[in-house]
């Protein structure tokens, strides 16, 4: 049984949507970030704290500190890409890839993804999150200037493959879904992609995402 050790709030939820695309049977261990319970005036590392990011036993699994880690049958793997791709390979479904050049691709994208994409798009989810003062517009337009380049690069690839690697929705699909999702509250940015746009929209049409974000949208800010 696989254990997965994190809350939907994070970067679990690409996990957990492709456990859900799976029907992979797992265990889901609440840890919450830290960051979370200091805003709330709570030591992290209090007797009484929530499981939590900085908790020695999860930092024993986790010298960083990050969600989502997994363990399954004795392994024990962090960096949520990391560990989606592994978890499609090892299922052998359609959703893994099916031969050394899907790996090799669905690799190439998940890389792109994190260092081009997350960083700018995470921007925008905080600044939109924490309200649309004057330094938040800054901090939006600041990173769509940096998205527009790599979402240019998507809508090329997405121009002529109906999704990013296979021609079928796959873990790159997941994985890259659940970066551009962090941008998606500025919508005129999104707009400027329209192939991006549309096949973000049917990513997330499916049942297995809409089980998560609901299962997110329940659990506590």
């Amino acid at each position: 049984m696989i254990t997965l050790y994190g809350v939907l709030r994070s970067r679990a939820t690409r996990t957990i949507w492709l456990l859900n695309e799976l029907g992979q049977d797992y265990t889901l261990k609440p840890v919450i970030q830290a960051y979370r319970l200091e805003a709330k005036g709570i030591d992290p590392l209090a007797p009484d704290a929530p499981f939590n990011t900085r908790t020695p036993e999860f930092l024993r699994l986790s010298p960083a500190g990050a969600i989502p880690v997994i363990e399954d049958n004795g392994l024990v793997l962090a960096e949520s890409l990391a560990i989606n791709l592994y978890l499609a390979k090892k299922s052998g479904s359609a959703l893994g890839p099916q031969n050394a050049q899907e790996d090799a691709l669905m690799t190439q994208w998940a890389l792109y993804g994190a260092t081009a994409i997350e960083e700018p798009a995470l921007e925008i989810i905080f600044a939109y999150a924490g309200g649309l003062d004057e330094g938040a517009q800054r901090t939006i337009d600041a990173a769509t200037d940096k998205l527009l380049r790599p979402l240019a690069v998507l809508e090329a690839h997405l121009s002529t493959h109906s999704h990013m690697v296979g021609g079928r929705f796959t873990v790159a699909d997941i994985n890259m879904a659940e970066l551009v999702r962090y941008a998606q509250p500025h919508a005129a940015l999104i707009g400027r992609f329209p192939r991006v746009k549309g096949w973000l929209d049917l990513c997330q049409s499916r049942a297995a995402f809409k089980d998560m974000w609901a299962a997110r949208e329940g659990e506590p800010a």
